[in-house]
């Protein structure tokens, strides 16, 4: 599983990059998570506003820090 943060590296990046670290370990899961700051390739996965989280190249949240259990009940769908 590949996981995608897209964000400027801001506040609300960091929080969802935690929360996503947080669920995937209460979950019992491992995944390969990645911090996209580059505007051109975050524009690229159609994104205008960040943060926004990308699950196996699915694009499943954008422009919120989702919740600890918001993250795990996407990582488990």
């Amino acid at each position: 599983m590949i996981i995608k943060i897209l964000g400027s590296g801001c506040k609300k990046c960091i929080s969802l990059t935690e929360n996503t670290q947080a669920a995937l370990a209460n979950l019992g899961r491992e995944a390969q998570v990645i911090k996209i700051t580059d505007f051109a390739e975050i524009a690229a996965h159609g994104v205008m506003s960040t943060p926004a989280l990308v699950i196996d190249d699915k694009l499943v949240s954008v422009g919120k820090v989702l919740t600890v259990d918001e993250v795990e009940k996407l990582l488990s769908a």
